[in-house]
């Protein structure tokens, strides 16, 4: 895994060092508008990181490649990740803290990680799930280049109550700005 430069930000593979700095990130209260919760403590999250050091799921069946987002400037604004199955597919997924929202930074880095997925890890379909109401997301993701999946591909990706999933081949991401 290595560090990936895209046009507003840099991707550095995630390690347990990060910590401190997401834990700051990570408590931005508004990303949690839609689903999940900030991180419980900075121990927590740095035991979480230290797992997700290991690149894959402890079968062996998954690739499990997380990257933080690092602005010019030196702050951390977020992380993109993505969980590559034996089939060759890709779950994505982003956080960004709010003050970067609508910034481009998030297509910046959200493309950047596309990009390398498909030459480096032999992803050909990327994933996304997420909850129905996230309009910024579904908007982050149209600019991409994914579309709203089939019913099919909806039951293959395990689309919840109340989620939508969007998918892209890979090759096809968009040259939108942010």
């Amino acid at each position: 895994m290595r560090t990936l430069r895209a046009s507003l930000c840099t991707l550095e593979p995630l390690v347990a060092a990060h910590a401190h700095e997401m834990f700051e990130v990570l408590g931005d209260p508004r990303i949690y508008e839609f689903e999940n919760e900030p991180p419980p403590s900075e121990a927590w999250l740095r035991e979480r990181y230290s797992r997700l050091e290991s690149r894959g799921s402890p079968d062996g069946t998954e690739k499990w490649l997380n990257w933080v987002i690092r602005l010019p400037g030196g702050e951390l604004a977020g992380y993109v990740q993505a969980t590559v199955l034996p089939s060759g597919a890709a779950y994505v997924a982003y956080e960004l803290a709010s003050r970067h929202w609508r910034r481009g930074i998030g297509s910046s880095a959200v493309r950047a990680m596309l990009e390398e997925l498909g030459p480096a890890y032999g992803v050909h379909t990327f994933v996304a799930v997420f909850k129905e109401a996230n309009y910024r997301s579904s908007s982050l993701l149209r600019r991409l280049g994914f579309t709203p999946a089939s019913p099919r591909q909806a039951a293959e990706y395990r689309a919840g109550a109340g989620e939508q999933v969007m998918c892209m081949a890979s090759g096809k991401a968009r040259n939108a700005a942010g």
